[in-house]
């Protein structure tokens, strides 16, 4: 049983953590300028959003007729759409995400949960409900959602490599999983497909460390999960390079095609890379229909 002394600290550590994941999530959100409300799209409300030209179906009295009399052509007002979408998340925590190839680079985990964060915090200041996969945290809205999301994204998983959590996934709704993608192909083809039957679209981002795309190991190695559970010894690492990159490719593909065979979208991210650059794909791609 775990002593009060031991649980104090754990609870110091996992505060002390919080402050700087939120504070650099912050930061990356204010960088990406999305205006008011990052999700535009056209139906109910009362924020004007753009004119069109008339279409078949139209009814006369969606015409703008002051607008149409400038350009001798028929214009239709379109309000901006004001329903909260519900996006929900699955970053990978698993002890693979702990890899990082040098000390200036981040970890994949840290990069993943980072990304994410960011994307939670513009999502709900657009008036987004958002959550995590799974029972554990239902999409909400709200600052306070930002912190309890937070809180979750920091508790590590057990087992070398992930599996997306599928439950509970509501339908039509939005959702992101970030991960390596080197674990279990099958089980993150049960999630997807599982969501896809519930009408859900979203991405897949892969996390990867520039070494796991580059294999720059040469001579005599050891090569270990970050769990400790595996491990192969090599004299010459050299040979192994062909056969894992294209292992790697592999992977890429099946992931690609299975994202396309679901409506997802799919897109990988090196944590040398700008997550600037990421954040803005993620909204984009969240955003796409298909």
């Amino acid at each position: 049983m775990i002593s009060f002394a031991q649980l104090r600290g754990s609870a110091e550590e996992q505060a002390a953590r919080l402050p700087p994941l939120l504070a650099q999530a912050e930061h990356l959100a204010g960088t990406v300028l999305l205006g008011e409300h990052g999700r535009r799209r056209a139906g109910m409300g009362d924020d004007f959003w753009q004119y069109r030209p008339v279409q078949p179906g139209d009814s006369t009295r969606m015409i703008d007729w002051r607008r149409s009399a400038k350009t001798g052509s028929q214009f239709v007002r379109q309000r901006e759409w004001q329903v909260a979408q519900s996006v929900m998340l699955w970053v990978d925590q698993a002890a693979s995400m702990g890899f990082s190839s040098d000390k200036a680079l981040p970890s994949k985990g840290d990069r993943a949960r980072l990304l994410t964060l960011a994307l939670a915090i513009l999502l709900i200041r657009g008036g987004e409900r958002v959550g995590l996969t799974g029972t554990l945290l239902p999409p909400r809205r709200g600052e306070g959602q930002i912190l309890r999301l937070t809180e979750m994204m920091l508790r590590d998983e057990g087992g070398d490599y992930g599996s997306p959590e599928a439950r509970a996934m509501l339908p039509h709704a939005r959702a992101l999983f970030v991960s390596d993608f080197m674990g279990d192909f099958d089980s993150f083809e049960a999630a997807l497909t599982k969501a896809a039957d519930r009408g859900v679209l979203g991405v897949c981002l892969q996390v990867l460390d520039p070494a796991e795309e580059s294999f720059p190991f040469k001579g005599r190695a050891i090569f270990e999960s970050m769990g400790q559970t595996l491990s192969h010894e090599t004299k010459k690492a050299d040979d192994l390079k062909a056969r894992y990159l294209e292992r790697l490719a592999e992977r890429k593909e099946r992931l690609r095609g299975l994202c396309r065979l679901t409506g997802w979208h799919y897109g990988t991210h090196h944590t040398g890379e700008s997550a600037q650059s990421a954040l803005l794909w993620l909204h984009r791609a969240l955003e796409r229909r298909t």
